[in-house]
């Protein structure tokens, strides 16, 4: 595991715990308690996590455990191929078939992975989907949400976003999430993502939601949709046997990659 992946769990075991221990934390990722604790230290430098004796707790602003597209792209790799690959069997199909792709790094993956040409329609308020889809030059035609861009996730976001979105209504719509929990659905540190998220939820017959497992059980600033607003949750074999029957008892269809 990189360091990058190993501090992701980490800030997600403390969002779900409130604190986590060097000890426990050696333990499980099977490394020295130096390396945690340089782990640490480097969270606590971005201020995303507070050391305390023994380990850390949560920083008082959750907002900054955002981190950039840059960043996230190289987090678990093999676990996003997987869940993009069970994505394909959500695509819809027939000759006027629609998606909508908001900019997780998960979805994108899913872009990467489907047919050349096995949408008519592709909305999305990802730049670099967009052009990796436009590019592929398949008969697809690409619909890039405007307004106005944030730099750290490379999407479209705001009240022309929005409103372009409750104009539309596709098939179904293929969402990351920063987090997931039984009590507050699905979550994401920032206020303007998650209103487009939630309108995309709005715009699509079907929604079908792509995280990996380390984002279960993790709570954010801002729930941009209930577990009953979501059809489908793509995750990997992470994911517990107690978390999975909590989101399957909630009316969730969760689908192990």
């Amino acid at each position: 595991m990189y360091a990058e992946e190993r501090q992701r769990v980490i800030v997600n075991l403390a969002l779900r715990h409130e604190r986590v221990s060097v000890t426990e934390l050696a333990e499980r990722f099977d490394v020295t308690t130096e390396t945690i604790r340089r782990d640490l230290d480097a969270l606590d430098r971005r201020g995303i996590l507070r050391r305390v004796h023994g380990g850390a707790v949560v920083a008082e602003s959750l907002s900054v455990v955002e981190s950039a597209v840059t960043e996230r792209e190289p987090a678990f790799v093999a676990q996003k191929t997987r869940i993009a690959q069970a994505a394909l069997g959500f695509l819809p199909t027939g000759p006027s078939a629609s998606a909508i792709f908001d900019a997780g790094t998960t979805v994108a993956r899913l872009a990467s992975a489907m047919p050349t040409g096995a949408l008519s329609t592709v909305v999305t308020n990802s730049l670099s989907l967009a052009a990796q889809v436009a590019l592929a030059n398949g008969g697809t035609q690409v619909h890039l949400l405007g307004g106005r861009v944030r730099g750290i996730t490379q999407a479209c976001v705001g009240n022309e976003t929005v409103a372009r979105l409750a104009e539309l209504r596709c098939d179904v719509a293929f969402l990351g999430t920063n987090g997931v929990s039984v009590a507050r659905g699905f979550s994401t540190p920032d206020q303007d993502e998650a209103a487009v998220k939630r309108a995309m939820t709005r715009a699509a017959r079907r929604v079908v939601v792509l995280a990996d497992s380390s984002k279960l059980g993790v709570e954010l600033l801002v729930t941009f949709a209930p577990l009953s607003s979501v059809d489908v949750l793509i995750t990997d074999s992470g994911i517990s046997h107690n978390d999975r029957a909590d989101l399957v008892r909630a009316g969730l269809e969760v689908v192990i990659a």
